[in-house]
Formats: C-alpha cells, sequence, structure tokens
C-alpha cells in the first residue's frame, strides 16, 4: 500500500502572496529581462481589440515594470532576431519573390487561454490544440475551395503579409462576415501551418510557420499527454497555487486533462484555507515565504492575476466583471473598469477614459478612506505613462471621499 503524500497546509493570506508573487506583483520585478521576461514568467500575455489607456497586451508589463515605453513593449514582443547563417554559405541572388531572410521570433501568436501572445520555445507544446484543430469536423465558417491552397501558394512567394495584403479580410463591414482568404488564413494558423510574426496596426501579420519558427521547435510534434503535463506545470508555476479549475483555465485545458497528468506534473498538493477544494502548487513557490515590495497600478480585466473571475473572488474577495460588452444602462462601474491594485489587495476600481492631455476617471470605486492615495497614485502613474499632464475624476461612488482624492491627486500633481 502506498503512502500518501503529505500536503503543505496554507493558510488564505499565505496563498494570496504566493499568487501576488508568481504573477511579478510582489517583490522586486527583473527588469533586466523586461517585457520578454514579463511573458516568459506569465507563459501567456491575452490580446484583446478594446484599447481605452492602451492594449490590454501593454497592460500586462506595465502594470508590473512601471512607465516602460509603449514602443518597447511592442518591439520586445515582435522584433525579431536575424538566424545566424553559416560563413561558408553562399548569398542567394535577390529576386522580386525572393522572402525575407529567415529569423528567430521571440513569441507567437495561438489560442490559449484565448487569443495570446506565447514565448516562442512553448510552441511545441501547442501540438495537441493544432491536432485538434485539423481534426476538427466543424467550423463556423465555410471555407471556399482552393482557396486554402491560394493563400499559402501567396505567404510563400511573397511573405509575411496581412489579411488586406492576400484579398481583403471582410466580405461586408459586419466583424464577422469574413472573405474566403481570412476564412483560409486563419484556418492556417490554427493548423500551424502559418503564425502571426507581428501586429502592425492591430493587423496580424502572417507567415508560413516553416519560415518563421525555428527548425529545432517546428519538427518537435510531441504527443498530447507530453503537452498537456507541460501546460499543467507552466500553469502552476505562473499562478503559484491553485485549483484544479484554476489550472485548467490558465490555457483553456479540459478538467479531465488536467486530471491524467497532474499527478506527474511536478506541482505538489496543498490545502488552502477557505478554498474548500484541492489545490497543488510550485514546489519551488512554497520554499521560501514571499516577502518584499507590492505594486501600485492599474490592472487589466484581462490580466493574468484576475482574468478568471471565481479565482479572483477567493483570493481578493473582489467580484470583477469586464462591461464593456454590457448596455451602457445596466453598466455598475463603467465600459473598462481596472481594479486597482496596492498593498496586494484589490482596494478599487476606475473607469478610465483620455480627452487631450487628461486622464479622466469617468467613474472611481473606493474601498474606504485608506485606498485614496493608491488610487491616486494609480492615477497619476498611469497618466504619465501615457503622456497625458492631468488627472480629472468625473464621479467617486462615495461622495465624501470625492474630496479626498481630489486633494491627494493635486498632491502628486503638484
Amino acid at each position: 500500500m502506498t503512502t500518501p503524500r503529505p500536503t503543505t497546509e496554507l493558510t488564505a493570506d499565505e496563498a494570496r502572496r504566493i499568487a501576488l508573487r508568481a504573477q511579478g506583483f510582489l517583490g522586486a520585478p527583473d527588469r533586466r529581462s523586461g517585457v520578454r521576461g514579463i511573458l516568459r514568467h506569465l507563459g501567456a500575455v491575452q490580446l484583446d481589440t478594446i484599447s481605452v489607456l492602451a492594449r490590454s497586451h501593454e497592460l500586462i508589463p506595465y502594470a508590473r515594470l512601471g512607465a516602460i515605453g509603449r514602443k518597447t513593449i511592442e518591439t520586445a514582443y515582435w522584433s525579431t532576431a536575424p538566424t545566424p547563417t553559416p560563413a561558408t554559405a553562399p548569398t542567394p541572388p535577390a529576386t522580386a519573390l525572393t522572402p525575407a531572410p529567415p529569423s528567430a521570433p521571440h513569441a507567437f501568436e495561438y489560442w490559449s487561454h484565448a487569443a495570446c501572445i506565447l514565448p516562442i520555445e512553448e510552441w511545441p507544446h501547442f501540438a495537441f490544440r493544432r491536432r485538434a484543430y485539423r481534426n476538427r469536423p466543424h467550423w463556423n465558417h465555410d471555407l471556399p475551395d482552393g482557396t486554402y491552397a491560394q493563400v499559402i501558394k501567396q505567404l510563400r512567394t511573397e511573405g509575411p503579409l496581412t489579411a488586406t495584403d492576400l484579398g481583403g479580410a471582410k466580405k461586408t463591414s459586419d466583424w464577422w462576415d469574413w472573405s474566403g482568404t481570412k476564412v483560409a488564413v486563419e484556418r492556417a494558423l490554427m493548423y500551424g501551418e502559418v503564425v502571426c510574426v507581428e501586429r502592425r496596426g492591430w493587423k496580424r501579420v502572417y507567415d508560413l510557420a516553416e519560415r518563421a519558427i525555428p527548425d529545432t521547435l517546428l519538427h518537435d510534434e510531441l504527443d498530447d499527454t507530453e503537452c498537456v503535463r507541460r501546460l499543467v506545470r507552466l500553469a502552476g508555476q505562473s499562478l503559484g497555487v491553485g485549483t484544479r479549475a484554476d489550472i485548467a483555465d490558465y490555457h483553456r485545458l479540459k478538467g479531465e486533462q488536467v486530471d491524467a497528468v497532474i499527478a506527474d506534473s511536478g506541482l505538489v498538493p496543498v490545502t488552502v484555507e477557505g478554498w474548500g477544494k484541492p489545490a497543488w502548487a510550485d514546489p519551488a513557490a512554497l520554499e521560501t515565504p514571499p516577502r518584499g515590495r507590492h505594486r501600485t497600478t492599474l490592472l487589466s480585466p484581462f490580466d493574468s492575476l484576475i482574468w478568471e473571475r471565481a479565482r479572483t473572488e477567493r483570493i481578493f474577495g473582489f467580484t470583477h466583471r469586464l462591461e464593456a460588452y454590457v448596455p451602457k444602462q445596466k453598466r455598475v462601474y463603467g465600459y473598462f473598469a481596472m481594479p486597482v491594485l496596492s498593498g496586494g489587495r484589490l482596494v478599487g476600481r476606475v473607469d478610465p477614459a483620455r480627452e487631450g492631455r487628461t486622464l479622466v476617471a469617468k467613474q472611481a470605486v473606493l474601498n474606504g478612506p485608506k485606498a485614496v492615495p493608491a488610487v491616486a497614485q494609480a492615477l497619476v502613474e498611469a497618466a504619465s505613462w501615457v503622456d497625458c499632464t492631468d488627472v480629472r475624476v468625473e464621479r467617486v461612488d462615495a461622495p465624501d471621499l470625492r474630496e479626498p482624492l481630489a486633494k491627494e491627486l493635486s498632491r502628486i500633481l503638484g
């Protein structure tokens, strides 16, 4: 008979601090590794079309590193390094159809928690999902005959290209009414034959995976179990500690997939006070108690610290919902309300907008007077980051906190 493994017991506060450190909000950030270090540390950075202060993939490193330049962020994600060529290799003659020289990207886009930027070294571990898409029997968009082959041929001779370059992304102005070429290139992306190598004005730039992904990664096709085991381990490391549902949600795995590999994923079983469900932790996260400086910042609703509502409620006692897609008259906190993190707690939320050089807090909700300095600090830093010189608060849910917040903003802004 096997002896059960001992289970570590964590208080709710210990679990919260472990999660904050794992997500890069507790302790000094590794500024030397910069945005790429953040991406590798988190394992996935979610993309979204909404842009208020900035797009969500820009807000993620900002929340951890502070006012890092937005161009620096984009460059870190999408710049490539030329692949070394042997000195003896002949230089091919240039022609109109010669594609750009091979390069080694730092990241690729794929379906993880949602549409995400992922570290390039994780390409092999999404082979299970690419296979699943290839075997998928039904799709929402029909693929016109011959279009797929034509798109691949065009990318081979002319790429990298946007959907517009390939012939147009839409048949009509409706966002969902894709053209045949857009259907084909997105299908090729899901199959893994094509990869998004950068964004230009929010448009994907596509190229053949065989040209964009290093050979050492492109042909390393792991079986489904190996892929899922790796993603479960990565999710555990990025979360610090999580339930089965937390771990499955991080890269949108199925619960049964997690169950099949969790025992040999390298994560260790723990119990967390008040969670009421089994949990697993990254063993490295248990080795030392989380200590260091807490970040004070606005959080994107798509930040991996809070993107799963049940986990956010369990860890922070904070209910948050993105209301961008809720009818205006039914919104409670605003179009893009951003939670405010300070001292390892979620202390309020702000619905931001920009008017010229002024950052406008259309609505601010504070969890009591103690939240005033944190909300003011978060607003001023965000304003500076997006080149605003002033901050204006339109509405504060607690009227008695409106004046203290205005005074604190004036003090910081000088």
